[in-house]
């Protein structure tokens, strides 16, 4: 709706419609999950795309929550891999840091650079996807993207017989997934805390 891609989530109004990432307020999510894996953290940098308009929605979400939690949260821009590494290097200077990855596209790009400098710098991390965890990262927690396609297929068959888009609603995720690897938990000198492994939908070793 803020950027003008239809009138309301209720009632699209043109001739777009779909299934929707969670809105900006689940961004708070990630910082209360980096609280519960790591209690230490104090500073949190997300990186994020900054020409994509929800992911300043998103960050300003997670600045206003991190008070109360503790923490103080900045912004790195995803660039080019030079700037990356430089940006998370200065970063990781000062003690009791994390990351929190926005989704985008220039994330999924630089997955496996984000995922090593984690590692080198040990900071805990936390990922939109299950991809991102498979891939090496710490822990994820958000929609499940195969969910929402399965679902998206209903909407294209009722699209082809003839309903309009501007009467089906844009819908939010229903299905959510936590997921851990432990591997990358070692890697960083990380326990993670029984009570998050019992909640997570998946656990790699």
């Amino acid at each position: 709706m803020g950027g003008g891609l239809v009138d309301s989530l209720a009632r699209p109004g043109g001739n777009a419609t779909g299934f929707a990432y969670p809105e900006f307020g689940f961004s708070s999510k990630w910082l209360e999950l980096l609280k519960d894996i790591a209690p230490r953290v104090k500073r949190v940098a997300v990186l994020r795309d900054a020409s994509i308009a929800s992911q300043i929605a998103m960050l300003g979400a997670m600045q206003s929550i991190a008070p109360a939690l503790g923490l103080n949260v900045r912004a790195i821009d995803l660039r080019d891999p030079s700037f990356i590494e430089q940006a998370v290097a200065g970063f990781a200077r000062e003690p009791n840091g994390a990351l929190i990855i926005a989704p985008s596209a220039r994330a999924a790009l630089h997955r496996s650079l984000i995922a090593k400098l984690a590692s080198v710098y040990q900071l805990p991390t936390v990922y939109p996807f299950r991809t991102d965890v498979v891939a090496g990262g710490l822990v994820s927690y958000g929609a499940d993207p195969l969910d929402q396609f399965w679902r998206a297929a209903g909407y294209v068959d009722r699209i082809l017989k003839g309903a309009k888009p501007a009467d089906l609603p844009v819908q939010a995720p229903t299905k959510y997934e936590l997921v851990v690897n432990l591997k990358a938990a070692r890697a960083i000198g990380l326990d993670v805390p029984a009570s998050v492994l019992a909640r997570a939908d998946e656990v790699v070793e």
